[in-house]
C-alpha cells in the first residue's frame, strides 16, 4: 500500500505504470491507493486560496441548510466587490440554467445583479420568462429593476416580464389600491410562481442602494433603525432574525409577501462585504435563501455568529 502510493503520489505513476511494475492489476492498484487515503497514509492538502473557499462553502451549507454556496475571495478594493460577486454569480447562474432549465427566473435589482448580467453566457432559452420582483425606481439609473430584468431578458434571448409600478407606494392605502387591480394581481402571482429567483439584499447604511435611491423621499432611515431593521430584501426591511419590522414602508412596498417567496424551489441570494453582513445573517437564519454568493470574508463573519442564535 506504501510502496503503490510512493509510486502515484510522489513519482508519479499511473496506476497502470505501478501495476506493470509491482505485478499488480490496475485494479488493486486502485484499491491499494483508496485504501491508503481511508487509513490515513496518505493525506491530501490543496495549496491554493480556492481551497479555502471551497470548505467555507461546504460549511455554509450545514451551517444554514443551504443546497449550495459560492465563496470567493475578498478582494482587497471593496470597489471590487460587485465585480467579484458578479463573475461568480454569472458562473453559478450558467451552471443552474443549463441543469436546471427553469421556465421562470426571477430577478431583483442592484450592482452584483448588473455585473451578474454581464458576465452572463449569451444564450438561446425563447422558453424562460424572466420577471421583475418587485418595483422599479422612480429615478432613472442602470441598477434599475426595468433595466436589469431586459438586460436579464437579451442575454438568455427571454421572454420579459416589467413589474411597471414603483418599489414603495406613497401610504399603505395607495399600495391597497395599485395592487387591487388585476393586472397588478398577475404580476405578483407571476414574480412568485418562478422556478428560481436571484437577488441582492441591501443594508441600512449610506452605502445601500435602496437608501440612496430606492425610499420615498420623505422616508427617515434612523426611523427604520430603530424598529431594529438590519436591511432589506425584496424592499421588505428585515430585524436581526429575519423577521418583518414593525415600519410602514414594510406595509408600502411594491413585491411578493415573504410566505410566497418561500414557495420558490430555488432561491439565490448574492452579495457581500462588511456592510451587507448583519442582512445577510437575517436572511440565513430566516432560510430565505436557498443558494448564497458570497465573499470569503463575509463568510467566515457568518460562521463565527453563534450557531445558538440561527433559527429554523
Amino acid at each position: 500500500m506504501v510502496k503503490a502510493s510512493w509510486l502515484y503520489h510522489v513519482e508519479g505513476l499511473t496506476q497502470a505504470e505501478i501495476g506493470e511494475r509491482m505485478n499488480l492489476t490496475r485494479r488493486r492498484v486502485n484499491e491499494l491507493l483508496a485504501a491508503a487515503l481511508h487509513k490515513g497514509i496518505v493525506r491530501v492538502s490543496f495549496n491554493s486560496p480556492l481551497a479555502e473557499s471551497v470548505e467555507l462553502e461546504a460549511q455554509l451549507c450545514s451551517r444554514f441548510g443551504l443546497q449550495e454556496a459560492v465563496v470567493v475571495p475578498t478582494p482587497s478594493d471593496s470597489g471590487q466587490m460587485h465585480a467579484v460577486l458578479g463573475r461568480a454569480a454569472a458562473a453559478f447562474l450558467d451552471r443552474l440554467i443549463q441543469v436546471r432549465k427553469p421556465g421562470a427566473i426571477g430577478v431583483g435589482w442592484g450592482a452584483t445583479l448588473r455585473e451578474t448580467v454581464q458576465h452572463l453566457t449569451t444564450r438561446n432559452e425563447p422558453h424562460i420568462e424572466i420577471c421583475s420582483m418587485m418595483g422599479g425606481l422612480t429615478r432613472g439609473s442602470e441598477i434599475n429593476t426595468f433595466e436589469i430584468v431586459r438586460s436579464f431578458a437579451e442575454v438568455l434571448n427571454a421572454k420579459c416580464h416589467y413589474f411597471a409600478a414603483p418599489i414603495y407606494a406613497s401610504s399603505e392605502q395607495s399600495r391597497d389600491v395599485i395592487i387591487a387591480q388585476p393586472v397588478f394581481q398577475e404580476l405578483l402571482r407571476e414574480s412568485s410562481n418562478v422556478d428560481m429567483s436571484f437577488l441582492s439584499v441591501g443594508d441600512v447604511s449610506d452605502q445601500s442602494l435602496q437608501v440612496r435611491y430606492g425610499l420615498p423621499l420623505q422616508s427617515d432611515i434612523r426611523e427604520l433603525v430603530a424598529t431594529g431593521a438590519v436591511g432589506d430584501l425584496l424592499g421588505r426591511y428585515l430585524d436581526a432574525e429575519g423577521r418583518p419590522v414593525d415600519h410602514p414602508l414594510n406595509r408600502q412596498v411594491i413585491s411578493p409577501d415573504l410566505a410566497d417567496y418561500r414557495g420558490i424551489p430555488c432561491r439565490i441570494i448574492a452579495s457581500g462585504g462588511s456592510h451587507k453582513r448583519a442582512i445577510l445573517l437575517a436572511t440565513l437564519k430566516a432560510r430565505l435563501a436557498t443558494a448564497l454568493v458570497t465573499d470569503s470574508d463575509s463568510a467566515r463573519w457568518l460562521l463565527m455568529q453563534p450557531p445558538a442564535e440561527v433559527g429554523r
